[in-house]
Formats: structure tokens, C-alpha cells, sequence
């Protein structure tokens, strides 16, 4: 087997790892569990704040040790481990504690194994984007398998499955190569100088009103699905649809971008966005539902692309790692956790339907950022 191809096993069995456990896991702590929407929002929460606090960590240790592949076989293995544990654990303070240890070590998985890859990619002249696009093929194949399995069996397989997918994934771990790419990233430095540019920040906001909703409605859809009379295996195939139209989307978004520009390309995939929460919030009817979770290919596969590279284009170039670590800190880390929290509490006190009302207002307010940057960026450019 090729090294490529053992990079594809890899992000295809880590992601499938993903997909089996968390659009589900909503589902388990309400319907098996029995905790309450703010008790499951607490709880789904701690994932991003622990992105937030705890991923530059990994990275630092990995730069420091120099053996990331070391490092991603421990945090595989007690990723692992505390996914099998969780199926056991049946107090709410017991949830609270083994999700915190279950997001500690998974906050690794991702961006040590990115650094592998992109360490990878830059030696041999590779793609990335066609390694990564495993993740997403794994991710929605696990949701509709996961699914059907929980309807055989009970929704605790879905740990069972969590747990072999990364087990199996540190055996080709292995075989990956052995070095990381170094980020030497003053990002004291770094902050200050971002900070001081009102654009960035802007875009920050931007992000965070966007991307919230994006991320935490991976944890909500399940819930949203079965609320308006689907099955487990109907979140399968919702989450099927929703993640696999991404890929293509993914693969031809740089001649969109190079075509009809930036500010269009995000523009139109934020209104797409937008009015898919909020046209959830009139819970249509299932046949519909799954109609449009081909939506957020459209959205999220053109919007992850060109959010990228415009925070590259904006950021100087001696700090652009910080900007790109930034961006995903805050929309990615905080406005997950954000939207992931306060959605809890909105569908204990009112219903999932009015936090997709309040997904689609946030994701209006992005937009109307992103319109009042791109005046400002054309303005610039006319006065230049």
C-alpha cells in the first residue's frame, strides 16, 4: 500500500470514528440517559471549550518532542478508551467528567495528525485537500452505518464503533511517516498585531457568527430529525446526505473562488446557510428535510475554503499561522461552544426548532458583515 493511501485509511477511519459517535450522541444522552436540553448542551459544550484551551498544547508538545506520531498513538488509544467508557457511565457529574477527558485527548487527533500530513504533502508535492477528503467520505458513511446498528442493536453501539474506528487507525498510524512540520508561531506577537487591524477582527466576528451554527449543528440534527418523526437510521441518512455533498463542493471551490471571487463565493454560501436554519425552524416535512441537507455542501464546502484564504490574504504574512490559528479558535472553538451551550437551554425551555430560529439569526447577522467587508474592501481598492 502506498503511503497515500494509508493517509486515506487513516482520516477516513478517524473521521468515521467522529461520525459514528457525536451526530448520535444528543440523541443517547436525551432518549437513553434522560437528561434535560440545557444538561445535554453543558455537556456537548466542553468539546470546543477544550479545543479552545487545550489544542495549541498538543501542538506545542508535538513541536517540542519532535514524535508526533508517538503522541497520536497515546491520544488514538485513551480517545478511544474514554469513548468505550462513556457507554457505562450513567450520572450527569459522570458525563460531565469522562466527556472533558474524552475531548482532552481528542483535541489531538486533528491537528497533530494534519501536521504529519501537511509535512507530508509539502515534501512530495501532494494534495492535500484529496487526503483530507477521506474525513468527510468516512464521516458521512459512519452516520448511516452507526445509525442502522443502533436500530439493530441499542444506541450505545455507537461508542463500540467510536472506539474500534480509532483503535484500528492507530495501527496505521505506523505506517504514516515519522516527521511533523514545525510551526515556530510567536502568537503573543502575533495577537497584538492582528488585534490592531479592524478588517481581521471584523472577519473574527464574522466567523463566529457563521461558523457557530455550522458546528453545533452536527449536535442538533439528530435531535431535530427524530423530533419531527425520523429514525435513528433517518439520521443517518440526513447526516449521509448533509456531509457527503461537501466533498465535491471541497473540490472544485478553488476555480469558484478564482472565477466569481471571495466575497461573492462567501456571501452566497452564508445566505444558503442562513435560510436553511431558519427554514428548519417551520419543521417541514422529513421527504423535505433530507431534500435540503444537500444545502450544506453548497454552504460549508465553498464557505470552509474561502474563509481560509481570505484570512490568509488579509493577515501579514510574518503572522499568518496566527491568524489561521485564531480564525479557527473562534469560530471553530467559540462559536461551537457558543451556539452548542445556549442551544441546549433554547430547546429545553422552547424546542429544537427554535435553535435552528436561532442559528439562522446569527448566521444573517455574518452575512450582513461579510456585505458591509466586501463594500469596505472595494472601497479600499478604489482609493488605492
Amino acid at each position: 500500500m502506498s503511503t497515500n493511501r494509508y493517509f486515506y485509511s487513516f482520516y477516513f477511519l478517524v473521521f468515521f470514528s467522529f461520525g459514528a459517535l457525536f451526530p448520535l450522541l444528543t440523541v443517547y444522552l436525551k432518549e437513553d440517559v434522560g437528561l434535560s436540553g440545557s444538561q445535554i448542551g453543558m455537556i456537548m459544550s466542553i468539546s470546543p471549550v477544550v479545543m479552545i484551551l487545550i489544542q495549541p498544547m498538543w501542538g506545542v508538545f508535538s513541536d517540542y518532542t519532535q514524535k508526533p506520531r508517538q503522541i497520536l498513538i497515546g491520544t488514538l488509544f485513551f480517545t478511544g478508551l474514554a469513548g468505550f467508557v462513556f457507554a457505562f457511565v450513567g450520572s450527569y457529574a459522570g458525563l460531565l467528567v469522562i466527556a472533558f477527558l474524552l475531548a482532552f485527548s481528542q483535541s489531538a487527533l486533528v491537528p497533530i495528525s494534519d501536521s504529519i500530513t501537511l509535512n507530508y504533502v509539502q515534501k512530495t508535492k501532494g494534495n492535500y485537500g484529496s487526503i483530507r477528503l477521506w474525513g468527510a467520505v468516512g464521516f458521512a458513511i459512519a452516520v448511516l452505518v452507526s445509525g442502522k446498528l443502533s436500530e439493530y442493536f441499542s444506541l450505545t453501539v455507537i461508542f463500540y464503533v467510536f472506539a474500534i474506528g480509532l483503535f484500528i487507525a492507530m495501527l496505521v498510524v505506523f505506517f504514516l511517516p515519522k516527521e511533523s512540520q514545525a510551526m515556530n508561531v510567536n502568537i503573543r506577537d502575533g495577537i497584538g498585531t492582528l488585534m490592531r487591524m479592524p478588517k481581521f477582527v471584523l472577519f473574527l466576528i464574522t466567523t463566529f457568527l457563521i461558523f457557530g451554527p455550522v458546528f453545533a449543528n452536527n449536535f442538533y440534527f439528530g435531535l431535530f430529525i427524530t423530533d419531527i418523526g425520523g429514525t435513528v437510521t433517518g439520521v443517518g441518512i440526513a447526516f449521509l446526505l448533509a456531509a457527503g455533498s461537501e466533498a465535491p463542493f471541497m473540490r472544485f471551490a478553488g476555480k469558484w473562488i478564482s472565477r466569481f471571487g471571495l466575497h461573492s463565493i462567501m456571501i452566497s454560501a452564508a445566505l444558503v446557510s442562513a435560510l436553511r436554519w431558519v427554514f428548519y425552524f417551520f419543521e417541514p416535512p422529513l421527504y423535505i428535510v433530507y431534500a435540503t441537507t444537500i444545502a450544506q455542501g453548497f454552504s460549508v464546502g465553498l464557505f470552509i475554503p474561502a474563509a481560509m484564504q481570505y484570512v490568509r490574504d488579509i493577515a501579514p504574512v510574518n503572522v499568518r499561522a496566527t491568524a489561521v490559528s485564531l480564525y479557527t479558535a473562534v469560530g471553530n472553538g467559540l462559536g461551537s461552544w457558543f451556539c452548542t451551550f445556549l442551544g441546549g437551554y433554547i430547546a429545553e425551555y422552547f424546542s429544537v426548532a427554535y435553535v435552528y430560529l436561532f442559528f439562522g439569526m446569527l448566521t444573517f447577522a455574518g452575512l450582513g458583515l461579510i456585505l458591509y467587508i466586501r463594500q469596505a474592501d472595494e472601497r479600499a481598492l478604489a482609493e488605492a
